[in-house]
């Protein structure tokens, strides 16, 4: 852990709830697949922003749909309960695409995925650690920062990767975030 630059200070970590800390994503990815009605074997993206979705994350990943699809990607979007996506028409049920408002089952939904994009908030960042599932993280653009730095261990150790919310879009999901899922 980076010195903070504080005198005093003990770094104590996160408090991460039980059923994320003990979640077996091997044991229960069949079942969480089901739960959401991907095939056991499908390659999977979750894509969340906080309780209340992100925009930003929203536009991309829903701009993505016929790309993903057709690269067979499936896709778990909790894009928030104050906000609709505007979807193409699915082509077939091959690679669905799952939206919902909000998912009161995290441990189902990172269970089921092999790669989510979210944003890089403290706990996001400590619970898709925890899980043990890679992900693109998309910092929120203001405050101080702290998402970015959130992030930044993670992203180091080879966990995940970073991209700025203005550099967020349809074509990069299509293209980098499938490439990730595919390769």
């Amino acid at each position: 852990v980076p010195d903070p630059g504080l005198r005093r200070v003990e770094v104590v970590g996160m408090p991460v709830r039980q059923t994320i800390t003990s979640l077996d994503r091997a044991a229960l990815r069949a079942a969480a697949r089901a739960e959401f009605g991907f095939a056991e074997d499908a390659k999977v993206l979750l894509a969340f922003g906080d309780s209340q979705g992100a925009q930003s994350i929203n536009r991309a990943v829903a701009g993505a749909a016929e790309a993903l699809a057709a690269a067979g990607v499936s896709v778990l979007h909790a894009h928030g309960p104050k906000n609709t996506l505007e979807l193409p028409q699915q082509a077939s049920d091959a690679a669905p695409y799952v939206a919902v408002p909000y998912l009161d089952r995290m441990d189902l939904a990172y269970a089921a995925a092999d790669l989510a994009i979210c944003r890089s908030g403290a706990m996001t960042v400590a619970e898709v650690t925890a899980v043990g599932l890679p992900a693109v993280y998309v910092p929120l653009p203001i405050g101080n920062g702290e998402q970015r730095l959130n992030a930044l261990p993670v992203v180091a150790a080879g966990g995940g990767v970073l991209i700025d919310d203005a550099d967020l879009s349809a074509e990069f999901v299509a293209d980098t975030v499938t490439g990730l899922l595919t390769d």
